[in-house]
């Protein structure tokens, strides 16, 4: 077949039909596109160049009439689509027939018409073209753009429409033979490239008053709106604050606000949400969000309307949690607040007169929003006095009750229990910043109470949806795991008015009831929230006992129980990921707040093996947690019962204590870098205890109030500790160490010693300056080199060449037999008696009138007091 033939049976068939081969294989036929086919029509050729150059020329009669039929022809030439090649000389004359309109009005509708064909898919000839005509594509795009400022409404909603059929390509009308569709990406990438976005973003400003223009305009926004790059032309162009500030502007439709809430989420999601936040902090559209937030909550009815107050509480929230928004100043906090309590706390005011929830998933979101906002509000001081006036602890603690059976009218079951876990999570965060309100509404009797109905029997299938719901499916954990947590953030303020109120309610015993509780109820599915309640649980117990011995008491042998059977956990656990590492952490912070100090207690962990226990927790070689159970061993140790068990104990292949703590010092010791030989022996005696990060450290200057690094280094590594635990147990006859064992002994016995080697040398240093001193003031020959290493010193410290005009000053004193440097510091002995006339002679010589003498102050006989008749003094 010849190529006239394969082109004629390719023009023939209908589009997107494929021919068959009479061979097994199909080969795909190549049209190629002949300057005879051109011109017979298939794509017939256009001189745009002549088109440009016609409607440049000027002052003829008839030169409008040729100038539109020119225009109108090559519209019709490219009815299926636009060449890559052709496209910048096509924008160039739409840009001219743009141009002439504000003169020559019938321009309208062929500058109209190329809008229309902008629309089109771009047609490339080569694979290359989509490359090499990037820049020209690139330019003729942000053209449509420039061409907003056209005042005439018919040409800005094409141009919309123009840019929006840029997101929605369409395949060509017609198949052209020899050209294919650039692809789908091509253009919208080609608008990025452009700035498309931005000069859009400015057009807002044009069509301000005309809403149909400007409804077009924010769809157009919003389609661009959904690529990253056109988001942060947009917020450069500060789109944000702009169409925020018209949110309220009249639309019978509703699209205007339902558009602009749309692109202001985008922003937030794809550019810079700090940047979006600081455009959006300012009273003009902090005014306009209250205002639609309002008219929505307060007369929205459809769905619609619903979810668009949601939306556009979402984008409070996110405001809300820049400082400086001035959510007070424009009243917006108040009403939310209002707004998030009215159904609990009946309110007087008519901004909620009438209102309710519905059951609907649009309410159930916003009441969850609402607690959400809450959150961010209490994080902002100012507001707290607000939180106060609204009484959002009373509202909150509404929840922190036992469901009450078909008393639950707004909201079903599952919304009620999944509301009720939100406002404790809220609580949680809330109530610490308004201790008196939750004293005053009585929160810890509320959560005792409500704690005790979650370790209750009684039946009560929970739903145990959404986040707070996780793992609490068919029973209480999830209600107790979040009032556990609104209790330990309480007795983290160590607030003595709250811990005290909780005790004398025995929380102590509550809490040890429930731990047990746990333990029975264990279950494989709810592992890890099983873990975190007990861990939340030792946590508070460790706040409330800390410092208070009467408190540990009531701590006692049960207390002591739990905390034995949490180190009796298979070690292998701590591997797990569950959270019995955090657990073992609580275990151990309770030791030291719940029974260091009280002897019956530590008697009774004694006797139940409970230094076996920590010393086999030691043993795992787990630096986290060796740290903490040598500090705890060093104050057990302080109990004269402790020695006897540390030296009892063996752990594998027979290991005692004092091998098991020299072991973890010289371990301590290599991850530090400190110098030793293979057998253990100092290398550095200068050093005997330098670490390679002391080494390292440079000198750096620090406040005050922040610990040294020598400090530091006593605090962080373990050396410390070893050294204090093997003291208290006295060197010596420490049972199953090696020779290696004894050398590292010797040198944890020397530990102090060595720790102020420093202070050694400093007395060396001064030993040494007194003794060139006295060298100097004995030995001429000495003083008279010290001079010379002196004199060296300061030439070698002066400029070479001096500047020009300089004044030169020498520094030092002819024939001053002195190597003392001095010094910022002078010396003035006292006035002698013989002037002042001792100790208790008359001293209030400010009352009196002194003869001016030369020389020093004398004391004299005559003296006048001030209330003498005044005398003048001769000059």
């Amino acid at each position: 077949m010849s190529t006239a033939e394969a082109t004629a049976t390719a023009q023939a068939r209908a589009p997107g039909s494929r021919i068959k081969s009479s061979s097994p294989r199909q080969i795909p036929v190549v049209g190629v596109v002949t300057e005879d086919e051109e011109a017979q029509g298939v794509f017939k050729p256009m001189d745009l160049n002549h088109v440009i150059k016609l409607l440049e020329e000027t002052g003829k009669d008839d030169l409008e009439e040729k100038q539109l039929k020119s225009v109108k022809k090559m519209v019709q030439c490219y009815q299926n689509g636009l060449p890559l090649r052709d496209l910048a000389q096509i924008f160039k004359i739409l840009n001219l027939c743009a141009g002439k309109i504000k003169k020559q009005p019938h321009f309208i509708e062929p500058a109209y018409n190329i809008l229309k064909l902008c629309g089109l898919p771009f047609l490339k000839k080569k694979v290359s073209d989509e490359i090499t005509y990037a820049e020209d594509t690139a330019n003729s795009i942000a053209l449509l753009g420039d061409l907003m400022i056209i005042p005439s409404s018919e040409l800005r909603i094409q141009i919309c429409k123009c840019i929006i059929d840029i997101y929605h390509a369409e395949p060509p009308k017609k198949h052209i033979t020899g050209y294919q569709q650039a692809s789908s990406s091509y253009k919208i990438k080609m608008a990025e490239v452009g700035g498309l976005a931005k000069t859009m973003v400015q057009s807002l400003v044009l069509v301000e008053n005309q809403l149909v223009e400007k409804l077009w305009v924010l769809k157009t926004l919003q389609h661009l709106s959904a690529s990253e790059v056109n988001c942060t032309l947009m917020v450069k162009a500060q789109a944000a604050s702009g169409i925020c500030a018209h949110l309220n502007d009249p639309d019978p439709s509703g699209q205007l606000l339902f558009r602009s809430s749309e692109i202001l989420w985008n922003l937030l999601e794809k550019s810079s949400k700090e940047e979006i936040i600081q455009q959006l902090s300012n009273l003009e559209c902090l005014l306009a969000l209250k205002k639609a937030f309002k008219n929505l909550f307060t007369r929205g009815l459809s769905h619609y309307d619903r979810q668009l107050r949601n939306d556009i509480l979402v984008i409070t929230t996110i405001i809300s949690q820049n400082p400086g928004a001035p959510m007070i100043e424009c009243g917006f906090t108040r009403d939310l607040i209002l707004f998030a309590t009215f159904n609990e706390v009946k309110s007087q005011n008519p901004l909620v007169k009438g209102l309710k929830f519905s059951n609907s998933y649009e309410d159930f979101e916003l009441k969850k929003l609402l607690f959400n906002i809450i959150v961010t509000f209490c994080k902002d001081l100012s507001t707290i006095q607000l939180l106060i006036d609204g009484k959002v602890i009373l509202a909150l603690f509404t929840y922190v009750k036992k469901p009450e059976k078909h008393k639950i009218v707004e909201w079903s079951a599952a919304q009620y229990e999944e509301l009720q876990l939100h406002a404790i999570a809220t609580l949680s965060s809330v109530a610490p910043f308004l201790i008196d309100e939750y004293m005053l509404y009585q929160g810890n009797a509320h959560v005792l109470a409500f704690l005790e109905w979650c370790d209750s029997e009684d039946s009560f299938f929970s739903h145990g949806n959404s986040f707070h719901g996780t793992g609490g499916r068919g029973n209480k954990f999830a209600q107790m795991r979040y009032s556990l947590r609104l209790l330990r953030a309480m007795v983290y303020l160590e607030h003595e008015t709250i811990n005290k109120d909780l005790c004398e309610k025995r929380a102590i015993q509550q809490l040890i009831g429930i731990f047990k509780n746990t333990i029975s109820k264990y279950n494989d599915k709810e592992e890890a929230i099983l873990l975190e309640i007990q861990s939340d649980i030792l946590l508070i117990l460790s706040g409330l006992c800390e410092h208070h011995i009467p408190r540990k008491e009531i701590f006692g042998t049960e207390g002591v129980d739990i905390i034995l059977h949490v180190m009796k956990t298979d070690p292998k656990k701590l591997q797990s990921g569950l959270g019995y590492n955090v657990l073992l952490f609580s275990t151990l912070d309770s030791i030291w707040c719940c029974i260091l100090g009280c002897y019956p207690s530590e008697d009774y962990f004694l006797e139940k093996e409970g230094i076996f226990l920590l010393l086999d927790l030691m043993a795992l070689n787990q630096k986290k947690f060796c740290n903490l159970i040598l500090g705890i061993m060093v104050e057990f140790c302080d109990n004269p019962k402790t020695a006897a068990h540390v030296n009892a104990w063996r752990g594998k292949k027979d290991q005692t204590a004092a091998s098991l703590l020299i072991k973890l010092w010289r371990k301590e010791e290599k991850d530090l870098g400190v110098k030793r030989d293979k057998h253990g022996k100092i290398v550095d005696t200068k050093k005997p205890l330098f670490t390679s990060f002391q080494e390292e450290q440079k000198i750096t200057p620090l406040p005050a109030n922040c610990p040294t690094i020598a400090v530091m280094d006593v605090a962080e590594n373990i050396r410390a500790k070893i050294y204090a635990v093997l003291g208290k147990l006295d060197f010596e006859n420490l049972p199953g160490l090696s020779a290696e064992d004894f050398v590292t002994l010797c040198i944890i016995h020397r530990y102090l010693d060595f720790k102020v080697q420093a202070t050694h040398k400093q007395r060396e240093l001064a030993n040494k300056s007194w003794e060139n001193f006295l060298a100097r003031t004995s030995n001429v020959k000495t003083l008279k080199k010290a001079k010379r290493l002196q004199e060296k010193g300061i030439e070698s410290s002066r400029y070479s060449e001096h500047p020009p005009n300089a004044i030169f000053h020498r520094t030092d004193i002819k024939g001053l037999n002195t190597t003392v440097p001095s010094g910022g510091v002078v010396t003035v002995e006292s006035t002698p008696a013989r002037l002042v006339g001792g100790p208790l002679a008359d001293t209030d010589i400010a009352l009196k009138k002194l003869p001016i003498r030369g020389g020093a102050l004398q004391r004299v006989k005559a003296l006048k007091t001030v209330n003498e008749p005044e005398k003048s003094i001769p000059t």
